[in-house]
């Protein structure tokens, strides 16, 4: 019998976060926005550092997702660069920008 696989125990994070979600009327990817809205794009969202904050900006979330404003609402990792926020895992990267089969219709990350 082959052995469980392992997974790791403890996640790192990055320093900062946002939460993303995708709204409930289109499905379209939203990120938490600084005055408690929700943005398209990730270079408007509320970015959080620290647990406290972080967990804040969830609970936020939360309630929108409660409202039915959102769903599916969770943290991301990102990185800061100048003006831009970046998404570092790949899936995040993608939502991001939008459709990797259309790039017609992607939105500029980064630019």
């Amino acid at each position: 019998m082959a052995a469980p696989i392992q997974k790791s125990a403890a996640k790192t994070r990055a320093a900062f976060q946002v939460v993303t979600a995708n709204r409930l009327d289109d499905g379209v990817v939203v990120y938490l926005d600084p005055a408690g809205g929700w943005t398209e794009r990730i270079d408007d969202a509320k970015v959080v550092e620290g647990e406290a904050a972080l967990a804040a900006a969830v609970d936020e979330a939360k309630r929108a997702e409660a409202d039915r404003v959102v769903l599916e609402s969770y943290p991301i990792d990102v990185a800061r660069e100048d003006d831009f926020v970046l998404p570092l895992r790949l899936r995040e990267k993608i939502r991001a920008a939008g459709p990797t089969i259309r790039p017609d219709v992607g939105r500029a990350l980064g630019a």
